[in-house]
């Protein structure tokens, strides 16, 4: 049973894998026995996270990617194939949010937002899944929210551009999986409830009144992401495709 789970002789390429939930998800694939390509525009901390895989035998490859550049995102694919010659995992991470009142967030943010978690996720799977599709399959895995199912109140969370985006990205998500099903590419989504990260601390600072929305009383920890991460990106999942997998301490399932 478990070489359903085994990746090994698999490369996955994780953008913002440098830090927080990226961070997570590549040693999880490592662990795994993936190939890990980490790429975003803080490339020292992709090069450190490889640093720390390398110990463990995992063969890595840090890139300098932003991902709302298309040639960004063609010279990462490019790099991969020619030191791995496959693309068999893409998790598309890289994110970023705005914290401001919905009648006052400025329009340069809200692009900001929208380009990295939005526009980054379609280019990237776009030139991830050409590769994949040569090569007759392939694991794409989107990180949204549970912030992306409905509406906050915003007391709790002020970032409806952030929000906004990770809804989209679901959508996105079963739409490109419908498409690709035929290709045996399987597109799936992560949405991770409250993790502590660089990203969340601003937002978790009021952490008691987040916390008790919570019903397991507590946010993820480095190990909650890595069990749907795995599976997703191996041959456990290879008849499930356009899914939304949450992992957010039963935060979605309160009525």
């Amino acid at each position: 049973m478990l070489s359903y789970f085994d990746l090994k002789n698999k490369t996955a390429i994780v953008t913002g894998g440098g830090k927080g939930l990226g961070s997570q998800i590549a040693i999880a694939l490592a662990e795994a026995g993936a190939n890990i390509v980490l790429c975003s525009r803080d490339i020292k901390a992709c090069e450190s996270m490889c640093d720390e895989l390398q110990k463990t035998g995992t063969k890595t490859l840090a890139l300098k990617c932003d991902v709302t550049n298309h040639q960004d995102i063609k010279n990462v694919l490019s790099e991969t194939m020619k030191v791995f010659g496959t693309v068999d995992i893409l998790v598309n991470n890289s994110g970023t949010s705005w914290i401001s009142p919905s009648l006052e967030l400025p329009e340069d943010k809200w692009d900001k937002v929208m380009n990295v978690n939005l526009k980054g996720v379609f280019l990237f799977s776009q030139e991830a899944g050409k590769v994949m599709v040569k090569q007759g399959g392939g694991k794409i895995i989107n990180i949204a929210s549970v912030t992306g199912f409905g509406g906050t109140a915003p007391e709790l969370l002020d970032t409806i551009a952030y929000n906004t985006s990770k809804g989209a990205v679901m959508t996105f998500t079963k739409d490109l999986a419908v498409k690709l099903a035929r290709s045996n590419i399987q597109v799936n989504a992560i949405a991770p409830g409250f993790f502590p990260t660089k990203m969340t601390q601003e937002i978790l600072k009021g952490s008691q009144s987040i916390l008790g929305k919570v019903p397991a009383k507590r946010f993820g920890n480095d190990s909650d992401l890595k069990g749907a991460a795995i599976f997703l990106a191996s041959n456990a999942s290879n008849y499930v495709t356009g899914h939304i997998l949450v992992v957010d301490g039963g935060i979605t399932a309160q009525v």
